[in-house]
């Protein structure tokens, strides 16, 4: 590896189970470790020969070798060796490994699975090799669950290796709601669509009867705020994803309310209200249904974001003369402004981490997702387009996803999501239009 790209060598001992975890082998105290900075990255050579069908998973094995790779591979930071170049076969999960024939081929890690399906119970073990120091980084890891689990489970795998070398938290095993679109571009038809994190398993959680905007999850994960034009008058929609029940909340002397988010802790929303022409910022609690005002200006106030520890809010405003990013209290009190690069910024949203703060920014014609500092600091714009907005967080904090729209009469809303360096920028599959994202934690 060249330069930020080095291959270090650390040990994590952290598996986070889909189901059951066998009891790990000898393990290598010094794995492979990709060091990610904002500098080019060579991404890691790896092997991956198709998963070993133990028996019934013939099919599911493959699969699931392939779903690994393109997550692996879709983060920028790894590319997959041909398997036409493989010298060595894997023809069982316990056979020794020929580390030459991995080195020969300039694999740096190799990764060794199996597949079970017992009865419609799925059981993956897999092992993750060093090439070059001719070391396993882990023996017996497994996961299981049921038939129709099998993509989790592939998630699961990706997200044990892609830990491993990076020491990043995962993310592939997640979810993302969003707004599907159809029909012409003056009269789109809107309905709320929930997928899994690369665009597989689509299911529709509302029908395009009515106007849907902006779904938000819960940190648990458990449910979804949105905004809904259903009565022809925005209202802030909150629905229960095991059941796909919802309700109205903060319907505030019908005026409008839109933008809701939840706080940390899943209890409060944060949202606006516009009263009159003017636009602020309110707090509902769910649990109570106490309403509390947070801003009182004659400006536009909206787009709240929670920090991860719920302390502060981070939300655009145009009291300034144009639209800018700025962070308060959660108790309220004077905020301080953020932003200070020319142009326009909007749509703020905290970092998992609590680093950084994501944001829509316009400027000379042209529309970025960036990030900068808590403190306004090295800002970085990752993307530059026709129309890129409504950046939204992987669990990890390492990813961003967002909406791309083309320009035209036949132009269209599409989903991409691109690394906080700005590396892997790429359109997430959806099935036709699609527009503000949202992603999941990662799931239980």
């Amino acid at each position: 590896m060249k330069g930020s790209a080095r291959i270090n060598r650390i040990f994590a001992l952290a598996l986070a189970g889909l189901a059951s975890i066998a009891m790990p082998g000898a393990v290598s105290a010094e794995p492979l470790k990709i060091t990610i900075t904002d500098g080019n990255i060579e991404p890691l050579p790896f092997a991956a020969p198709t998963f070993i069908d133990e028996g019934g998973a013939g099919d599911i094995a493959q699969a699931m070798t392939q779903v690994i790779a393109a997550d692996l591979q879709g983060t920028g930071l790894f590319t997959q060796i041909d398997p036409a170049a493989y010298i060595s076969q894997v023809s069982s999960f316990d056979a020794p490994v020929s580390y030459a024939d991995w080195k020969a081929i300039n694999a740096q890690a190799l990764i060794v699975g199996a597949v079970s399906n017992n009865g419609g119970n799925i059981s993956v073990k897999f092992n993750l090799y060093d090439v070059f120091s001719d070391t396993a980084l882990g023996e017996g890891l497994q996961f299981s669950g049921g038939q129709g689990d099998w993509r989790r489970i592939a998630h699961k795998v990706a997200d044990q290796i892609y830990s491993r070398i990076t020491g990043e938290g995962p993310y592939f095993d997640s979810r993302v709601v969003y707004v599907s679109e159809s029909g012409p571009k003056d009269a789109r038809q809107k309905q709320l669509a929930i997928m899994d994190y690369d665009g597989a398993n689509v299911s529709y959680l509302t029908d395009a009867s009515s106007i849907v905007l902006a779904p938000r999850f819960s940190a648990a994960g458990d449910r979804i705020l949105y905004t809904s034009f259903e009565t022809g008058f925005p209202r802030i929609m909150l629905m229960d994803l095991a059941t796909a029940s919802a309700r109205s909340i903060a319907d505030l002397q019908g005026n409008m309310t839109f933008a809701p988010r939840f706080s940390p802790d899943g209890d409060t929303v944060a949202f606006s209200l516009e009263n009159g022409g003017n636009t602020d910022i309110y707090l509902m609690s769910l649990s109570s249904g106490q309403v509390t005002q947070l801003t009182n200006t004659p400006s536009i106030e909206t787009a709240p974001s929670f920090s991860p520890d719920g302390s502060q809010i981070a939300f655009e405003s145009d009291r300034s003369g144009s639209q800018q990013i700025y962070i308060m209290s959660v108790g309220g009190g004077e905020p301080a402004r953020v932003s200070s690069g020319e142009g326009r910024y909007s749509t703020p949203v905290w970092s998992p981490r609590g680093d950084l703060v994501a944001f829509t920014k316009q400027n000379g014609g042209r529309f970025h997702i960036g990030v900068m500092r808590t403190d306004g600091s090295e800002e970085r714009l990752l993307t530059a387009s026709y129309l890129d907005e409504g950046p939204t967080w992987a669990p990890n904090g390492r990813v961003i996803m967002f909406t791309r729209e083309s320009a035209g009469e036949r132009g269209s809303a599409q989903l991409f999501s691109v690394d906080i360096s700005g590396r892997a920028l790429k359109q997430v599959p959806t099935e036709g239009a699609a527009s503000d994202p949202a992603w999941s934690p990662l799931l239980p």
